[in-house]
């Protein structure tokens, strides 16, 4: 794998007043943290805006938008995965996400509105601060356009759950400025757009080692990509998937089931992940992303709250002897691979058949760390394979089967690994069967990470996916979230319900 690091000159100005009152006041816990154990405050340079940019990345760990929101709306949703969890628990939650007995004030609902807004606001006012300053160099336009991609990265999410939402692109020194009426779509994918074309133009291609998880122009071409796909605007889907593509910077890791494991975070295939540091001694820097999914027992398998629990449909999913269906499900009742740990068999009270094996921590890091909820796991947003089959998708609405082919191959060549009796090259050319076959891929390759829903939704084959799971109250309003009541209510009546509600 080629490597090219851009290195930038962090000396020079010191920050507005404002910016250096954000570091002093602020909980910026991610200041703290130590990526692979070697980031301290002390790297931060004199004069840059990387701290109140590092308090952005922050707003990103935060359970709203990195834990049970975003598994119940991206997730829950979906034909993959039900609430799970016990059947006494959170039953309200598996009405709204699991039925699709959709009410106006819930709490995860509520929640993934304001994280995600929290997230915005904090990147728009280092976006002011910075055009405040006049600073022009290298390392604060990088600063910028970090904020501005986490800016697109939120509203992609609301825009995709809730539909129109209010465009706030401003600094916000007071919660009455937030209260505005909603943008059409297209405004919003304006802002997105523009967003996204700043920090893939600004962006590095990677960083050194010690700014690991700092984001790079291949994430930022990435989450264009998915933008563009949301819109079937396939050409230029298809031109910033080769620009991540071609850039010469990932590549499929080997062992499919190892990018999920502790040593697999940040690796080759890795184009976005939201960064953990949590250890016995450092308790407060987690994620509580693979807490909230742990398998719910008692005892050692106490590994968390059991939510987000794989359905028999994804199970039915796989093709004989495909092996990402091992590294996909944690089979209850069964001694499990890597560890040889027998996971406890269902009962009346906790039923599940499987629980999400990608967020299955080592047994020996939970005893290093004396804790069993894995708060040390990085949340894989983007990887490389997910490009690859937008790729493949994108050509083959093109009409150009043979990248498709190429594409869906190098997805396919991963994970038959060495063993070519198993999942047989696709060779049609015929565009209705190939799309159905890098639909096919797209769910078995990225089975429980939070893009099943939204797929079915943008191929608008929704209603009739989710009535062949039984999932028969869902109707074609469903796609979209109700506006939460609360923030109508504040709003004095310039906040306006979505259709439907």
């Amino acid at each position: 794998m080629k490597r090219y690091i851009k290195k930038y000159s962090f000396s020079g100005f010191i920050t507005s007043l404002i910016g250096i009152l954000f570091i002093l006041s602020s909980c910026n816990d991610f200041l703290d943290r130590k990526p692979l154990g070697r980031y301290t405050e002390e790297d931060i340079p004199a004069g840059s805006f990387d701290s109140q940019v590092f308090g952005v990345y922050a707003k990103m760990r935060v359970f709203e938008v990195s834990a049970m929101p975003v598994l119940a709306i991206h997730n829950f949703r979906s034909d993959d995965a039900d609430k799970g969890s016990s059947t006494t628990d959170g039953v309200a939650q598996g009405n709204f996400y699991d039925n699709f007995e959709y009410t106006k004030d819930e709490w995860l609902l509520n929640g993934y509105w304001s994280g995600h807004y929290g997230l915005i606001i904090a990147a728009n006012a280092v976006i002011s601060d910075i055009d405040s300053s006049g600073l022009t160099d290298d390392a604060t336009m990088v600063n910028r356009a970090e904020a501005k991609f986490m800016r697109a990265y939120a509203y992609f999410n609301l825009v995709r759950a809730y539909g129109e939402v209010p465009k706030i692109d401003f600094r916000v020194n007071d919660a009455s400025e937030a209260n505005i009426a909603k943008s059409p779509t297209s405004e919003i994918f304006e802002l997105i757009d523009s967003d996204l074309q700043e920090a893939s133009a600004t962006l590095p291609l990677v960083w050194d080692a010690r700014y690991i998880g700092r984001l790079t122009r291949g994430a930022a071409l990435s989450l264009q990509t998915r933008t563009y796909m949301w819109r079937k605007d396939w050409a230029s889907a298809l031109e910033s998937a080769k620009a991540v593509i071609n850039s010469g910077i990932y590549m499929l890791a080997t062992d499919y089931e190892s990018i999920f494991r502790e040593t697999g975070e940040n690796n080759a295939e890795s184009i976005f992940e939201i960064q953990a540091y949590y250890s016995n001694t450092q308790t407060t820097l987690g994620l509580q992303y693979a807490q909230v999914q742990g398998v719910r027992g008692a005892g050692s398998w106490d590994l968390g709250w059991g939510w987000n629990t794989p359905t028999q449909s994804l199970a039915d999913a796989f093709e004989p002897g495909d092996p990402r269906k091992d590294a996909t499900l944690l089979y209850s009742g069964k001694t499990n691979n890597p560890f040889n740990e027998t996971v406890p068999a269902p009962t009346a009270a906790i039923p599940h058949l499987y629980w999400n094996k990608k967020v299955y921590t080592n047994p020996s890091v939970r005893n290093i760390n004396n804790s069993r909820f894995g708060q040390w796991m990085n949340f894989r947003v983007i990887r490389y394979a997910d490009i690859l089959l937008l790729a493949a998708e994108a050509a083959n609405e093109l009409g150009n089967s043979t990248d498709a082919l190429t594409y869906l191959e190098m997805v396919r060549a991963r994970a038959r690994g060495n063993n070519n009796a198993l999942l047989p090259k696709v060779t049609t050319t015929d565009p209705v069967k190939l799309r159905e076959a890098i639909r096919h891929e797209r769910r078995v390759e990225l089975g429980m990470e939070n893009e099943r829903f939204f797929d079915l939704v943008r191929w608008e084959i929704d209603m009739q996916v989710m009535r062949a799971v039984g999932k028969t109250n869902y109707q074609e309003k469903h796609r979209l979230l109700p506006i939460p009541q609360p923030e109508i209510d504040k709003s004095g009546g310039k906040l306006i319900q979505n259709p439907n509600y």
